[in-house]
């Protein structure tokens, strides 16, 4: 007899607000990707693994001090969490090789189509409406982040059948594991989806490993540096980002986590004292406007509170089955 949880009732702005969270914790992993680097010399596809691997140690261990039976995955469900952690460990594959071949510029302009990608995949699979609400915000949100990354601004780069291959694949497996991961957030909690979404990934990025050897300094900043990366970074950003694929549509969730580019503005303003250009500060309002549109709410039923009888339905359709 198959035993899940049960299921969350969901509630959008535990949604939203879950949701902004894991864009605000995403938006710091880029720093200390950076001090990792920079002290230790570690290859970025390096890192991608021992990430995932902290992050598999983590949750695991979070299953195994409150969630001990809760690892159970029924058969059917297993196929949906290998998509999941082969589309995480390829997505982190395809961002490496897109910073090395087209640069950080370009891969974010082409990581801001995945919003895109899952509105109309969601279409299809799941039967999610498009309304002129979801199209305007991933338009809005896209462009915004077209002028937020600076690419405008920067000279042409020659275009390689490589380049285009690492920049098609970065918002198709950004896309991938969050569409299998809103498949089966609804039947397990957060943190058993995502310790078998970060194995699965170890395992795919482990070949890799074997060509560039299992390198890992043991600075006492660089574990400073990887116990930010993987405990607030990693673990918090994508915590509250599949418990809020529970509470969202995966369209909206997927729109609304590309605020993470208004944070790394931030954090960078404040701590590297960076300033944000003309068109970066408009790319942000643009952003901002995009979000906005998420948060209005799509049908209203003011006709209810004057007709008892509407009203009184509506209640035990709320209250019902």
């Amino acid at each position: 007899m198959r035993k899940t949880q049960a299921p969350e009732r969901p509630s959008p702005l535990r949604g939203y607000l879950a949701v902004t969270a894991a864009a605000a914790c995403w938006g710091t992993s880029g720093i200390f990707i950076k001090l990792i680097m920079i002290g230790s010399g570690m290859t970025a596809t390096a890192l991608a693994f021992w990430r995932d691997i902290g992050a598999f140690i983590l949750f695991l261990t979070i299953c195994g001090l409150f969630r001990r039976n809760g690892l159970r995955v029924h058969r059917s469900d297993w196929p949906w969490l290998v998509c999941m952690g082969v589309s995480l460990g390829l997505f982190h594959v395809s961002w490496n090789l897109g910073i090395l071949i087209n640069g950080p510029a370009v891969t974010t302009v082409q990581q801001a189509a995945m919003p895109v990608i899952v509105l109309v995949a969601a279409r299809f699979v799941w039967g999610e409406r498009l309304n002129w609400q979801k199209l305007g915000a991933a338009f809005l949100i896209v462009i915004g982040t077209v002028f937020v990354s600076g690419i405008l601004s920067t000279g042409g780069r020659p275009v390689t059948i490589h380049g285009l291959t690492a920049g098609f694949c970065v918002p198709v497996f950004y896309a991938g594991w969050s569409m299998f991961g809103k498949q089966v957030r609804g039947r397990y909690s957060t943190e058993v989806v995502l310790t078998y979404a970060f194995g699965i990934a170890a395992l795919v990025l482990l070949p890799f490993q074997f060509q560039i050897g299992f390198f890992w300094p043991m600075s006492p900043w660089i574990w400073t540096w990887y116990a930010g990366l993987i405990g607030l970074a990693t673990g918090g950003g994508f915590f509250a980002y599949t418990y809020g694929l529970g509470h969202l549509p995966a369209g909206v969730a997927s729109i609304l986590v590309m605020t993470e580019i208004l944070f790394v503005s931030v954090y960078s303003f404040f701590l590297l004292n960076e300033m944000m250009t003309a068109m970066e500060s408009a790319g942000a309002v643009l952003v901002i406007g995009g979000v906005v549109l998420l948060f209005q709410r799509k049908e209203r039923r003011p006709a209810a509170a004057h007709h008892p009888k509407l009203n009184s339905n509506l209640k035990k359709e709320e209250s019902g089955s």
